[in-house]
């Protein structure tokens, strides 16, 4: 007799063993919560048969593209098709608008099966939207996809809930009500919920479109109507420093899969941190998560470390990464319900000593004979701290160092939200710095074109 699943999660990227890989870490939570988990990658979308090839699951299908939005990955800011770049010469292939297309797939294939939708392409897309690339407003892409429940932010918690209200009604989907961070369809707006500028009128006029996004908020209950029905947003899902430790604390292998050399770049790398609190205006990490930030435990990381020592192929090199760098330890608990700005916050731990105690004890660690980080590093935060600029430079960076001042042009960073940053006053500090070290590190800029609000003289 056939294995039959509890749970099949269908996915645009190859699937890893590894804390970097987004369903590698829902599969492994769900198998240490009990449920069976089986991985569809990469399936041809022409075609069913690698649809039908793991029989319907037992409780539902979990859909992604994968971590990178579908549309992103196969075309070009001008709308172009890649052809000659990092991205066309990926291992693996995604079709346009995969969430959808998968999706439809599967309902063609097991009608009554839920589908549970997560990633940046449906995070990003949960309400009524401009799409760059058809140049106009789409509605939410719940009912796009016919999906019956979707999942944004972190979503670790959110699968493993789904699964246990599956697991005990079978036959009722209605029980997926009011699951943090998760959005789904209802025919009536709920008590208590804000709700947004209808569907139908954000398409015809722009100034509510902006309202709408005014509105927009992770940790709130928010509905917009579309066509009768309404798409409600439930608040944020409150992940805490103890769920982190956890979801790093399962035995992932590690081991990357020969089809997917792409993944090798992250192979020995350690995640510090979740979230940044920079509220970027072009950041789809403020848009999916907000500006809460979460670090995991110094035990928790240093464990890994450790663990990482005893692997094969292991070559004495860890980078430790974040989505900003050296935001580790700067959490705040009023976060989720503060609407301030966090950069400019008064209470703002700049110190940077949590960190500076974090790579010290790592460097300590028998087999481990550097801690690297390559990039992610907010030079406005690293110049508030000159311990940490000697630490950086003195033990930490190899050849080259990237930052992000995205813009040089004041009218711009405004608009993004960057601030003026200091960033001739970083580069010689910077450059000082690693003289007296006596260290050769180049500096690298992540550059952004094009920003709404940038012209060609910028």
């Amino acid at each position: 007799m056939e294995r039959r699943y509890d749970i099949i999660l269908v996915t645009g990227e190859p699937y890893a063993d590894h804390p970097f890989s987004g369903v590698g870490i829902i599969k492994k939570v769900l198998e240490d919560k009990g449920f069976s988990v089986g991985i569809v990658e990469t399936p041809r979308w022409d075609r069913d048969d690698d649809f039908k090839k793991l029989g319907k699951p037992r409780l539902f299908f979990g859909v992604t593209s994968g971590s990178m939005d579908s549309l992103l990955l196969n075309y070009t800011p001008l709308k172009k098709k890649r052809v000659d770049d990092e991205f066309s010469r990926m291992s693996y292939r995604v079709p346009d608008r995969a969430v959808i297309v998968y999706c439809n797939m599967l309902r063609k294939l097991f009608k009554e099966t839920p589908l549970v939708i997560a990633g940046p392409e449906s995070s990003l897309r949960r309400f009524a939207h401009y799409d760059y690339w058809d140049n106009r407003v789409r509605r939410s892409i719940l009912p796009d996809s016919r999906a019956d429940i979707l999942v944004y932010g972190w979503g670790e918690l959110q699968a493993a809930e789904i699964a246990r209200r599956l697991d005990q009604k079978l036959d009722q989907k209605e029980g997926l009500e009011g699951i943090p961070g998760t959005c789904i369809i209802l025919k009536t707006l709920p008590p208590g919920a804000t709700e947004l500028p209808p569907y139908e009128t954000v398409i015809k006029d722009p100034l509510q479109f902006c309202r709408m996004q005014t509105l927009f908020n992770n940790n709130a209950l928010l509905a917009q109507k579309h066509a009768g029905r309404y798409v409600v947003q439930f608040p944020s899902m409150p992940y805490t420093s103890k769920d982190l430790d956890y979801i790093y604390s399962l035995s992932y292998s590690r081991r990357i899969p020969s089809h997917y050399p792409e993944f090798r770049v992250v192979e020995w790398s350690v995640l510090t941190h979740r979230g940044c609190f920079g509220a970027c205006n072009f950041c789809s990490i403020h848009a999916n998560s907000g500006k809460l930030l979460i670090s995991r435990s110094m035990k928790s990381i240093l464990d890994e470390v450790r663990y990482i020592t005893t692997l094969p192929g292991f070559s004495g090199t860890i980078e430790f990464s974040g989505a900003s760098a050296n935001m580790y330890g700067m959490d705040c608990a009023e976060a989720a319900k503060c609407s301030g700005e966090c950069m400019s916050c008064s209470r703002l731990d700049t110190s940077h000593h949590a960190l500076i105690t974090l790579l010290r004890e790592a460097r300590k660690i028998p087999g481990v004979q550097k801690i690297v980080i390559r990039s992610g590093v907010r030079y406005d935060l690293a110049l508030k701290s000159p311990p940490y600029m000697r630490e950086l430079i003195a033990h930490h960076c190899g050849r080259t160092l990237m930052i992000a001042p995205e813009h040089l042009t004041p009218s711009v960073l405004q608009l993004m939200n960057k601030h003026d940053d200091h960033l001739s006053e970083f580069i010689d500090l910077f450059q000082n710095a690693a003289r007296r070290e006596k260290k050769y590190v180049e500096l690298s800029y992540y550059l952004m074109v094009g920003h709404p609000g940038c012209t060609v003289a910028n």
